[in-house]
């Protein structure tokens, strides 16, 4: 199964991430000389992905202006007047995404993937009579320019459960997942968190996780930039 249609969130404001984010929308903050949307669509592209959808709101024109020259993958704008959050984002989109499985990346991360993508893993571990969404998970300890206490614990068959609210979890999500558009059946009206559908298909049993073998990391503050560009320039060909 090799998804045709992505969506690369990239509506946010990017508050953390100032100055950089005064004059451009996040997802056109450059690392290693190249924008970090950029970077997510090249990814896409070469997993096969033929059309990708993109959500814009902040600073929404620039992002529009930016993709207008990519050939590969087709961009479709998903423009919102106002943000939609993460799963409202994707179920405005649901009709340029089509009926079958599709990815959903983050426009604000970077990750180096081993011999297999990381992409093609989530596409081949993905098996519609059990999953309603698949995410990729990055080991805690391994999760470069995260402050938290993870996000998931995952069971020996690949289903996850939540964090326990006074503890902490083995995994963290790494913005980068693949959904069946069934996922967003009777999904809320407006703005809406898609957490509220994970916590639904963990209620199910219909939400997996796939552990990353390769490195991640998350651009998240100044801070964090300047971290990207060293861990960019101290890899072999970046």
């Amino acid at each position: 199964m090799i998804p045709r249609a992505a969506m690369v969130l990239a509506a946010g404001r990017g508050e953390r991430l100032r100055p950089f984010t005064d004059a451009r929308p996040k997802p056109l903050v450059e690392v290693g000389g190249k924008a970090l949307i950029d970077r997510a669509l090249d990814r896409l592209a070469a997993a096969g992905v033929a059309r990708a959808v993109v959500n814009a709101s902040y600073k929404g024109a620039m992002i529009e202006r930016h993709l207008a020259g990519r050939a590969r993958p087709e961009i479709v704008i998903s423009r919102e007047a106002r943000r939609l959050e993460t799963g409202g984002g994707i179920a405005k989109a649901l009709g340029a995404l089509g009926p079958d499985p599709f990815y959903v990346v983050n426009g604000d991360l970077l990750w180096r993937d081993r011999a297999v993508p990381a992409l093609a893993r989530l596409a081949t571990a993905w098996d519609d009579a059990r999953w309603d969404a698949l995410l990729l998970l990055v080991p805690l300890a391994a999760a470069r320019g995260y402050q938290g206490r993870g996000d998931f614990d995952r069971a020996a068959d690949g289903r996850l459960s939540r964090r326990p609210a006074d503890g902490d979890a083995p995994y963290v999500f790494a913005g980068v997942q693949l959904l069946h558009p069934r996922l967003f059946d009777d999904h809320p009206e407006g703005a809406f968190s898609i957490n509220i559908l994970y916590d639904l298909a963990i209620a199910r049993g219909r939400l997996g996780g796939v552990v990353h073998d390769g490195d991640w990391m998350h651009v998240g503050d100044p801070a964090g930039l300047a971290a990207a560009e060293a861990w960019l320039a101290a890899a072999v060909g970046g």
